[in-house]
């Protein structure tokens, strides 16, 4: 009997990943757009699954619904995750709950922050009710922390970021909205 692999398709590997280190792998992964943060400083990475058959199943919730780097995302994580050992895999995006940057951790804004990137503030909603987001009347310059800035756009570069102007040391800055 001769069976036939077609070399196109994922082959399994013998490998044993724990479910903690495939989340550190997928985890890893850095955003397309804002290369100094991973998918866990952002808190896109929602959830990492093994199924009874030993399917890898990753969900992914994007910073917006529209976010261009979603695609890349997904297609990043299964690189990664496929470098590791792992054949049998599916990457869902799923956009409810909808993200926040509450999500994202404090490296990671401290990481945007190194960047020159102002991170968000909070923005936790209530209990119960639609969702309360503050008015954000400055952004602190990421460059010399001054508060004396202006918001020059609405949008920045990406979706996600406005783009700002820092009067006390002239520079112009993105600021991570909060949402």
């Amino acid at each position: 009997m001769t069976t036939t692999i077609d070399p196109a398709a994922p082959v399994a590997l013998p490998v044993a990943l724990s479910l903690q280190r495939l989340r550190e792998i997928a985890g890893a992964v850095t955003d397309p757009e804002i290369p100094v943060l991973t998918l866990h400083d952002l808190g896109i990475l929602r959830d990492v699954q093994i199924t009874a058959d030993g399917v890898v199943e990753v969900t992914l919730t994007p910073t917006y619904t529209g976010c261009p780097a979603t695609a890349v995302i997904a297609a990043d994580v299964e690189t990664a995750l496929r470098a590791a050992g792992i054949g049998q895999l599916v990457v869902h995006t799923v956009l409810s709950p909808a993200w926040t940057t509450d999500w994202m951790s404090e490296d990671g804004k401290s990481k945007l922050r190194e960047y020159g990137i102002a991170p968000p503030g909070a923005c936790r909603p209530p209990s119960s009710g639609p969702r309360r987001i503050g008015l954000t009347l400055t952004a602190r310059c990421p460059r010399c922390g001054s508060t004396t800035t202006r918001e020059i756009s609405r949008f920045g570069s990406t979706p996600c970021k406005s783009l700002w102007s820092c009067l006390s040391c002239a520079e112009p800055f993105d600021s991570f909205k909060a949402i």
